[in-house]
């Protein structure tokens, strides 16, 4: 997808990879549609831009007024929806098996069911026009389940799940999605958790990390170039195919870096 005069709605755009995105996807010539709960995050996301025509609709993603309220204002504003990237989401380090249903549902609200709601109201528009792209940001999480986080791994397993079909489903409509698995991107993504606390050796870790900016580079040459799935680092991929040819040596591995939580 060319990006010049193409109009992108992010949301999660605050901070972190949906603000580096906006950033990103501005310098490449789109035009943008923000939101996020932080409007005050959102108003520093649209000055970094450097653009005035960026929009910002603050509200809570989960909650149908806003994702309604975000369609409707980007159409108003632009007349058109060419590119969807969902970021929102969160994470929760408590173990599956006695983590509070509630904590579990909300974390799927957020990381599934809010992305779902966008990408229907923002699909319906797309199939009308027989043009777009999809964008679902997962993670590595999403392609390895990672012990410490178990529970945001199954959210982001369904993200992945849900862009593939996706993918089938909208082929005939002329619409495109795309997968996004960033490893370790140095967010306030620990600081945001919803509960529970990662391993010491995972905090450690934080010298193999990238970038916000990086993992928006990435994202926006997947656009460009129309991939399937980006995964970010590229060494990410090491690990997949670890996972997949020696399951209980990493399983081994994962476990014993989990109980140091």
């Amino acid at each position: 997808m060319r990006l010049e005069r193409k109009v992108a709605v992010i949301t999660g755009a605050s901070e972190g990879i949906g603000a580096a995105c906006a950033v990103e996807f501005a310098r490449a010539g789109a035009r943008l549609s923000l939101t996020a709960r932080s409007e005050v995050g959102l108003r520093a996301a649209a000055a970094a831009t450097g653009s005035p025509d960026t929009l910002i609709t603050p509200g809570d993603i989960t909650h149908d007024e806003t994702r309604r309220a975000v369609v409707a204002r980007t159409l108003e504003r632009f007349g058109a929806i060419d590119l969807l990237i969902n970021n929102a989401g969160a994470g929760l380090y408590l173990p599956s098996w006695n983590a509070p249903l509630e904590e579990a549902r909300r974390l799927m609200e957020l990381n599934f069911f809010a992305l779902l709601g966008m990408t229907q109201m923002v699909a319906a528009h797309m199939c009308s026009r027989r043009s777009g792209m999809i964008v679902n940001v997962s993670s590595i999480a999403g392609k390895v389940p990672l012990p410490w986080m178990t529970l945001y791994s199954a959210s982001k397993f369904a993200v992945g799940a849900l862009t593939e079909g996706l993918r089938m489903e909208l082929r005939r409509h002329g619409i495109r999605t795309l997968v996004v698995c960033p490893g370790y991107v140095r967010t306030a993504f620990q600081e945001h958790a919803r509960g529970g606390q990662p391993p010491d050796a995972l905090v450690r870790a934080r010298r193999f990390t990238i970038s916000a900016a990086d993992c928006a580079a990435a994202i926006r040459r997947g656009v460009e170039r129309d991939r399937r799935t980006v995964v970010t680092p590229p060494a990410g991929w090491v690990f997949i195919l670890a996972m997949r040819l020696f399951p209980s040596f990493v399983e081994s591995r994962m476990a014993a870096i989990n109980q140091s939580a």
